[in-house]
């Protein structure tokens, strides 16, 4: 099995606590169509560099069944700033629309193989896995991005379609390992596609 989740693996349990102060499972999404699972943090500038146009693709598709949540499994001990006590200073600040939620363990990392910041999971009703990759082709500048994979899968899923291009490579930070270099990466972790 690879690092990362191959298409149409079901989705792995968690309970993460989030800056809403709530505990969240995968349950807790079952009423959602669609749910986006995405590894993000507080200081990679892809993420920083992307967040608007996330922000957009969460107030689009929210009110039409897709939940969203963000998870943040850097390790403090490589960035103090992903503290969980900077990512509700974070939510306070930017009101993003989305569960931000905290994998201090670095579990539910591993258990779904992320391997960027950001990098997006979308499952269907079922909860198998249908896209994994980016969010869009610039993340270090969203304003500059000509192609958006995320809400292009959205689309296709919603309208009762397979997801034209279901795989893409995720562009971003690696995520921070505890008790790893900084740029690690495991290696069976390769590109995608």
């Amino acid at each position: 099995m690879p690092f990362t989740l191959p298409l149409g693996t079901q989705a792995p349990a968690f309970t993460l606590p989030a800056t809403d102060g709530q505990n969240y499972s995968l349950s807790d999404f079952d009423e959602s169509e669609l749910l986006v699972i995405f590894f993000t943090c507080n200081h990679c500038p892809y993420v920083i560099g992307s967040d608007e146009v996330t922000r957009a693709t969460v107030n689009r598709f929210k009110a039409r069944g897709v939940a969203f949540i963000g998870v943040n499994s850097n390790s403090v001990n490589t960035y103090a700033e992903d503290s969980f006590d900077h990512m509700v200073t974070r939510m306070q600040e930017e009101q993003f629309p989305w569960v931000y939620a905290r994998d201090e363990s670095q579990e539910v990392a591993l258990a779904y193989g992320a391997l960027r910041t950001p990098h997006f999971y979308v499952f269907d009703k079922a909860r198998q896995l249908v896209y994994t990759g980016r969010g869009i082709d610039t993340p270090r500048d969203g304003t500059q991005a000509t192609v958006n994979d995320l809400d292009h899968a959205l689309e296709d899923l919603l309208a009762g379609r397979p997801v034209t291009t279901p795989v893409t490579n995720p562009i971003g930070c690696n995520v921070k390992w505890d008790q790893k270099e900084q740029h690690w990466m495991p290696a069976d972790a390769c590109d995608l596609v």
